[in-house]
Order: C-alpha cells, then sequence, then structure tokens
C-alpha cells in the first residue's frame, strides 16, 4: 500500500499541488468486486480544499486516474457499520449515498480517521460520525495539537507523514542555528530553558512573517499598477523579478517557521519520555521495601524506570549529551536499586521465612538445628509454608522488574532460593518419612513379635524412637537403625508372607486386614500431604519468579544443576522443582520397597492410591513436577504389583504334595479366593483396573495349569477327586465374585468340575453288578453279531436258567453291603471343606438306577414273557442309598 501511495502521489496529485493524506482499497458493497482507492487529499495552496478522490486503474491498467471528486464539505455522515466488531464496510454519505466494502477493517479505519481528522481541522460545518468507536476519535497525535492550525501540515499523524513534511537546512540555516546554540550556554544542560528561548523567538518570527506578509500586499497593489503601466511601457520583465523575490522570501520563512517546529517537536519528546521525577528517584536510592507502602512506591519507581529506558528514541537522539547523561543516570540508578533489592531479599526476607517455618536461619548454612519431626509425629503432616509464600509475594512485580532488567541478579537470587528451600525441604521430607516408616513397620503384629525378640528389646527401640525427635546429626543414626529393624521385621513378615500358598493356612483374622487397612490409610496420608505441598511450592515459583508469561527464557539455573538447558519456562520451573524436591522421588521408592517387604499384598493398596494421585495431578497440570514425580514412583509400584503376581505364581509351580494324605482343596485355590476378594476390595471404582484384570487372567491360568499338575502327581486321591474339588471351588469363587474378565474361566470351571464329578462316580461305581453285567455284555454282543433280540434266549450261554442264576447272586442284602462300602471309600476321597461327598452320592445314586433301568430294559426286549425281575427294585435302591447316607 506504501507503493502504491506513492505512486498515486507522484502521477495524479502532485501535478495538481495537492497531497494524499489517506487511502483505502475499496470495491462497491454488493456488486461484482472492481477494485479503486479513496484518497483524502489536501491542496498545497491556500485556501486549502479537502477532498474525496476516487481513483482506479486504466482499462489497460498501466496507469491510474481519477474517477470522481467529492469537496469534503458536502459530506455530511460517515457510518462504519459496527463499533463494536470488525466490518470492512462503510458508507459515505454526499448528494446521495455511496456503500464501500474496504479490502480490510485496519484500511477502513485509517481512513476514517483521517477523515475525522480533516474534518476536525478545516471544516467549521463537522460531519456525523455513526458507528465509529470513540477510541478511533480519539488517536489524533498530541504532537498534531501543537502545531499552528494555519500551518499546511500532515492530519494523518505519525513520522511517515512527517518525513514528507521535512526541509533541508540551508546553509544559513544551519550557521545561524549554531550560533544561537553557542550563545546559548544552556542548550545541551537545561533543555527546557532552551526550548522557552526558541518558543519566543519563533513568535517573534511569525510576527515578522505576518508584517511581511501584510507589506506583501501592499506591494502587490502597487505592482498591480505598475503592471497596468507596464502594459504600456514594456515592463513586464521588472514586475516577473519582484513577484519571485517575494515568493521566494515567502518559502524561507515557511522553512524556517517548520524546522523551528520540529526541532521544538523533538525537545518535548524528550523532556516529556525521559524524564525522571525526584520521588521515584528517591524511592528507588533508598524506599523503604519493609511496609506495604514503601513497597507500593518502588514498584512504581521501578516501572517508571523501565519506562524510561526502554523509550524508543529517535534517529540522532543518541548523540544528544543530554540523552547520553539521563542514559547513565537511568543504569546507576538501576543497578543501585536492583543490588538494594537482591541484599534486602537474601538478608532480610530469607531470614524472616526460616523464623516462620521455626527454624534459626543457620540452617541454611548447614549447621544442625532442632528438628521439626516431634511438632508432626503424632499427625503425620508436613509443615506449611503459605505464610512465607504469602509474605514473599508482594515482592513478585519487584522480581518482575529485576528479571527485565538485570538478569544476573535475577538467576542469583533465584539460586540463593533454591539451594536453601531444597535444604529445607530435604530435612522436612527426610523427617516426614521417617516418621511414616515407623508408623508403617507397627502395622504388623508379626513385625511387631518379631522386634520384641530382638537383642535391643523394646526400650531399645523406644530410644531409637526418641532419637528420631532429637537432632539432626541423630536423625542419621536413626536411619539406619530404622532400616534393620524393618528389614528384620519384614523379614519375619516375609517368613509368613501373604502369598497365595501361605493365606491357605489362614483364617480371615490372620490376614491381618486392619493392618492393612491401616498401611494403606498411612501411604494416603503420605500422598495427601505431599501433593498440596508441590503444588503450592510450584504455583509460588510460578507466580514469584514469573515464569509463566513467555514461551521462552534463558535458564538462571543451568549453571547451577547438572541437567540439559530448558527450552521453556515450562522447563524452568520443573528444574527448580527438581532441585527443591530432588529426595521425594527417592524417599518415596524407599517407602514403598518398605511396605512390599512388609506384606507383598501392599503393592495393590498402593497401585491403586498412586494411580489416583497421578490422575489427579494430570488433571491440574500434565506437565507438573508433581505429575512427573508421581508417574515416575507409579512405575516401581506397578513393577512391585507385578513382581508379587509372579511370585505367587512361582509358588504354585513349587507346591509340593504330600503322599500320605488326601489333596483336598489346595493352598493356593484357596489364595486365589482370598487374593480376589480383597483386589475387588480395593480396586472397586479404581483406574488402574485393566492391571488387576490382567494378573487375574495370569494368575488364573496358572491356578488351572497347576490344579492339573497336582492331580496328575497325587497317589493318596484320586486325580477326578483333586480336579473335581479344585474347580469346584474354583468355579464357586468366580460366581459369587461375579468378576467379568473371568466370565470365560469360570465356565471352563464348570465344565472341568462337571466331567470330573461324572469320570469319578463312573470309575468309583464301576460294576456293582458285576456278572449281570457281564451277562448283558454278551447279550448286547451277540444283538450286535446279527442274532434278533427275541432269539438270544436260544443261546445256550444266555438262556432264560442262566440269567436266573446270574441275578440269585445279588440279593438286595448284598447290594446295600456293597454300596456301603463304597460310600466309605468316596468318604475317605473327599475332603471335608467342599462338602462335595453327598453330590458325589446323589450323583452315584443316579448311575446306579440308571445301570438297573438299562438291565430290565434288556430283559424284557430279549426275555419277553419270562416274567424274570431282579431281586430288588428301584425303590429299594432309593432306600438303600438314602438310609447308607444317613447313617454315616
Amino acid at each position: 500500500m506504501t507503493a502504491i501511495k506513492h505512486a498515486l502521489q507522484r502521477d495524479i496529485f502532485t501535478p495538481n499541488d495537492e497531497r494524499l493524506l489517506g487511502i483505502v482499497n475499496v470495491c462497491k458493497a454488493g456488486k461484482k468486486k472492481k477494485n479503486c482507492f479513496l484518497c483524502a487529499t489536501v491542496t498545497t495552496e491556500r485556501p486549502v480544499q479537502v477532498k474525496v478522490v476516487k481513483v482506479k486503474k486504466s482499462d489497460k491498467g498501466d496507469f491510474y486516474k481519477r474517477q470522481q471528486t467529492w469537496e469534503l464539505r458536502d459530506l455530511t455522515q460517515v457510518d462504519a457499520k459496527d463499533a463494536s466488531k470488525e466490518n470492512p464496510e462503510f458508507d459515505l454519505h454526499f448528494e446521495k449515498v455511496y456503500r464501500w466494502l474496504a479490502s480490510s477493517t485496519a484500511e477502513k479505519n485509517s481512513f476514517i480517521s483521517c477523515i475525522w481528522k480533516l474534518n476536525q481541522r478545516y471544516l467549521r460545518k463537522k460531519v456525523e460520525f455513526v458507528n465509529v468507536s470513540a477510541q478511533l476519535l480519539e488517536e489524533l497525535p498530541k504532537a498534531e495539537e501543537s502545531v499552528p492550525s494555519d500551518e499546511s501540515q500532515s492530519v494523518a499523524g505519525g513520522d511517515e507523514d512527517a518525513l514528507d513534511d521535512y526541509q533541508e537546512l540551508s546553509t544559513r540555516e544551519e550557521t545561524d542555528i549554531e550560533s544561537m546554540m553557542e550563545m546559548c550556554e544552556y542548550a545541551i544542560s537545561n533543555a527546557e530553558a532552551f526550548a522557552e528561548q526558541l518558543s519566543k523567538e519563533l513568535q517573534v518570527l511569525d510576527g515578522a512573517n505576518i508584517q511581511s506578509i501584510m507589506a506583501s500586499e501592499k506591494q502587490v497593489n502597487i505592482l498591480m499598477q505598475l503592471l497596468d503601466e507596464a502594459l504600456a511601457e514594456e515592463m513586464l520583465q521588472s514586475v516577473k523579478e519582484q513577484m519571485d523575490q517575494i515568493s521566494q522570501s515567502n518559502r524561507l520563512i515557511q522553512i524556517s517557521n517548520t524546522n523551528n517546529g520540529k526541532l521544538l517537536d523533538e525537545i518535548q519528546f524528550l523532556v516529556n519520555y525521559m524524564d525522571l521525577s525526584k520521588g521515584h528517584i528517591k524511592a528507588l536510592q533508598d524506599g523503604d521495601l519493609t511496609s506495604p507502602k514503601g513497597i507500593e512506591a518502588c514498584i512504581n519507581a521501578s516501572e517508571a524506570l523501565l519506562q524510561c529506558m526502554n523509550v524508543a528514541l529517535r534517529p540522532g537522539h543518541d548523540k544528544l549529551m543530554a540523552v547520553t547523561q539521563q542514559q547513565l543516570l537511568f543504569a546507576d540508578l538501576r543497578d543501585t536499586f536492583a543490588r538494594r533489592l537482591t541484599n534486602h531479599l537474601n538478608n532480610v526476607l530469607f531470614v524472616q521465612y526460616s523464623t516462620i517455618c521455626g527454624l534459626p536461619f543457620t540452617v541454611i548454612q548447614g549447621h544442625d538445628q532442632s528438628s521439626t519431626l516431634s511438632q508432626h509425629t503424632a499427625e503425620l503432616t508436613l509443615p506449611k509454608h503459605n505464610p512465607l509464600h504469602r509474605d514473599l509475594l508482594r515482592y513478585a512485580k519487584l522480581m518482575e522488574w529485576l528479571k527485565n532488567t538485570h538478569r544476573e541478579k535475577y538467576e542469583g537470587l533465584s539460586r540463593t532460593y533454591v539451594d536453601y528451600m531444597s535444604r529445607l525441604y530435604e530435612r522436612e521430607i527426610k523427617d516426614f518419612f521417617e516418621v511414616a516408616k515407623i508408623k508403617m513397620a507397627g502395622t504388623t503384629k508379626e513385625a511387631k513379635g518379631k522386634f520384641a525378640t530382638l537383642p535391643r528389646k523394646e526400650s531399645a527401640l523406644k530410644q531409637e524412637t526418641e532419637s528420631l525427635h532429637g537432632s539432626s546429626g541423630k536423625l542419621t543414626g536413626s536411619t539406619s537403625s530404622l532400616n534393620k529393624l524393618t528389614v528384620q521385621g519384614s523379614n519375619s513378615r516375609r517368613s509368613q508372607s501373604s502369598s497365595l500358598l501361605d493365606m491357605g493356612n489362614m483364617s480371615a483374622s490372620d490376614l491381618d486386614v486392619a493392618d492393612r487397612t491401616k498401611f494403606d490409610k498411612i501411604f494416603e496420608q503420605v500422598l495427601s500431604e505431599l501433593e498440596p505441598l508441590c503444588l503450592a511450592e510450584q504455583d509460588f515459583i510460578s507466580k514469584f519468579f514469573k515464569l509463566q508469561q513467555h514461551p521462552t527464557i534463558t535458564p538462571p539455573l543451568a549453571q547451577n544443576i547438572d541437567t540439559p538447558c530448558p527450552q521453556s519456562e515450562k522447563d524452568m520451573v520443573r528444574l527448580m522443582m527438581n532441585k527443591i524436591f530432588q529426595s521425594i522421588e527417592t524417599e518415596l521408592n524407599s517407602l514403598i520397597a518398605l511396605g512390599d517387604k512388609i506384606d507383598s499384598f501392599n503393592s495393590l493398596y498402593m497401585l491403586v492410591k498412586m494411580s489416583h494421585h497421578v490422575w489427579t495431578a494430570e488433571n491440574v497440570d500434565p506437565a507438573s513436577y508433581l505429575s512427573t514425580t508421581l508417574g515416575n514412583v507409579l512405575v516401581t509400584v506397578k513393577r512391585n504389583f507385578d513382581k508379587c503376581i509372579s511370585g505367587q505364581i512361582r509358588q504354585m509351580e513349587e507346591v509340593k504334595i504330600s503322599k500320605k494324605s488326601k489333596v483336598g482343596i489346595l493352598l493356593f485355590v484357596t489364595g486365589f479366593e482370598e487374593f480376589a476378594e480383597l483386589a475387588e476390595t480395593i480396586f472397586r471404582n479404581a483406574e488402574r483396573r485393566g492391571d488387576l484384570d490382567k494378573a487375574y487372567v495370569k494368575l488364573i491360568r496358572a491356578v488351572f495349569m497347576n490344579v492339573e499338575k497336582v492331580a496328575s502327581e497325587s497317589q493318596k486321591t484320586p486325580r477326578d477327586v483333586v480336579m473335581m474339588e479344585n474347580f469346584h471351588h474354583i468355579f464357586s469363587t468366580l460366581s459369587r465374585l461375579k468378576i467379568s474378565c473371568l466370565d470365560a474361566e469360570r465356565r471352563e470351571a464348570k465344565h472341568k468340575y462337571t466331567d470330573h464329578l461324572q469320570s469319578y462316580v463312573i470309575n468309583s461305581l464301576g460294576q456293582p453288578l458285576e456278572k449281570l453285567n457281564h451277562f448283558f455284555e454278551g447279550v448286547e454282543a451277540r444283538v450286535a453279531q446279527g442274532v434278533r433280540e427275541e432269539e438270544v434266549s436260544y443261546q445256550l450261554a444266555f438262556n432264560k436258567q442262566e440269567l436266573r442264576k446270574v441275578i440269585k447272586e445279588y440279593p438286595g442284602k448284598e447290594v446295600k453291603k456293597g454300596l456301603d462300602n463304597l460310600y466309605k471309600k468316596v468318604d475317605k476321597h473327599l475332603c471335608e471343606e467342599e462338602s462335595l461327598l453327598q453330590v458325589v452320592w446323589h450323583s452315584m445314586q443316579d448311575e446306579f438306577i440308571r445301570q438297573y433301568k438299562h438291565f430290565e430294559d434288556l430283559i424284557g426286549r430279549c426275555y419277553p414273557g419270562s416274567g424274570i425281575t431282579m431281586e430288588f427294585t428301584i425303590q429299594d435302591m432309593l432306600e438303600y442309598f438314602s438310609s447308607i447316607a444317613q447313617s454315616h
């Protein structure tokens, strides 16, 4: 657009003695887009005429031409359509309404602003501006207001138009200005006095200019008379020379006035933007940094100083001695206040901080101080630092100023804060986790029993615990002792570990449910204390050190921390948090290891709790230090959980059974049941339910495989009994717990139980009527060979006489005796806890009746009309089975 503007000025308006002040690329609204330009111009001659000119390219497109011109005085209304939203449409009301669509809202606003300024300056009749924001109509530069209204200066404002008015000083003018500045020795040291003198001289020049103009009017009248005479006397040449002299004189006066005005503007600019009040200087040099009023004064003074230092100087300003002196003054004030602010925060605020926390400031130098552990032992809480954060945040704006003006001191203060806080937090967190470990180690009865048998006895343990409440020097010794206690206690616990095998020997009370619940509460308390502590510190760091404003910065701590330089302020915050809380991840992993040693099933509680806190931290800020740290620790917890599952599977594989006793329900089968009951309670509505489902599948497959392995190796108990009882127990467990991911395994367990029950019944029942079975097997064989069923009785070996002989060998008394022996045999095979004896006995009854009916059917088909029947009936058999079951 700038190139187009210069081309239009050169080709169209300069030849017509006009100056182009505003331009907008438009097309008529609602019609086919034929772009043209609306130009706001003023004439260079007086009286000034203001016009709106429509310019468009020629049909060939090689030059521009004027198409239509309107006088600004004929404009009655400017309608911008919408004052609150961006809209490129606008209307100009002349003798009729012209509707335009600008190429952009910015161009439209710039053009309307130019029209408003021209209207304000040159027209008595004011144009009505509709739907134009008040802010747009108030953007007339101050510099323009100071220029006399009778000067033909640019009304558009800005440096570009000002450059159009620039006139080079003649040699004589340069000599005059230098002489004038030499006469005024204070021109550099006292710019205001020099500007005042120039203003007075400018007024004198204006008066001389007016007198010259008035004198010129008299001369013009004389010249007009002379022209009349010259027409007769051929003296036109002398008239031309006089006119040229008058024109040259007026032009030189106008140039001088313009240059003097611009010089005054430059001086006024420097005075306005490079002057700092005495009150601000005093606040920077010795303002009170302890009271709220003093801090506010220092904040205002520092902001004013920053504005003076950041002012955009125009070309040539940096060569002025007064400007150089002011810049040196500003630099000295900046360094003085930065040094004073840094010393104050280092020597006073951090000392007050240590006092708020109940610790002498010498903790910074690493001296032994009284531990804060005793203050928080009972409730297992971490000290809160909100009062200190609140006090320090009063200086947040000053820290931002320090960051923008004196980076070195800002970085030094950041390093000092990080170093101090890392020492303080390391001490508090170490004490906090020591208490948590003591409470955690005391949750198990086994650990307590083991402690009682240690050589140091209970009094030694008490003394060790009391040493934790003493100085930090004793704290180191207590750590190793605690580790010894917890390891020995955990080894005792490990010897009675809550594995799937060992759990089978325990009752529900032996599982230490109360201890596990207590462990869960302790672990949750630890995470609940760490979470607000880290979030509060991170929020404070972001606000106090102003690390959330820009996308990239230079890291202040890169030389102090052996990590790659951060690329953003978020990296900077995370780097500071890593340094301050460098012990949290180590302490958490140590606590997790202790919990796993105490009871491997604690990994279930830790997985659920840690997952929930990671999920919560990620919702607050996925890139926060807390989210990252807990995520790293979660990996360790998940690894312990997987190790717990693998350990249960390994113990299943290593199980050995006694050769002299029946198997019954295997330990790892009941162990899986109790594991599932515990896990379902822990993982109810948990985020990591998928991990448990995967573990379930691994465990149940291992249970299936090892049940079959034990059943195959069993010598005392039949394989079918081992399979039947254990898969019945598994099926009952899965049906009761309703674990959806194990539906397929539940159906498989039922199928295995049913198959092995039937197999055991058939194999155990065998052929209670053995000779009858052999006899009828022979009958069926003859039929299979082609002998007709009604002719079987004519076979010598299978005639009616032989059948009666076999039936007589099985009276009811013998049958009942055989069934009684069978019941005793089954009772020896089955275990009491599964209570399957009656189920098996009922199945045997059904199988026996089935065989009986099969025999009767063969007699009816192969020996019709013989009248041969068994010596006992089905009703007799039902009584036999019932009486045998009741008698035992």
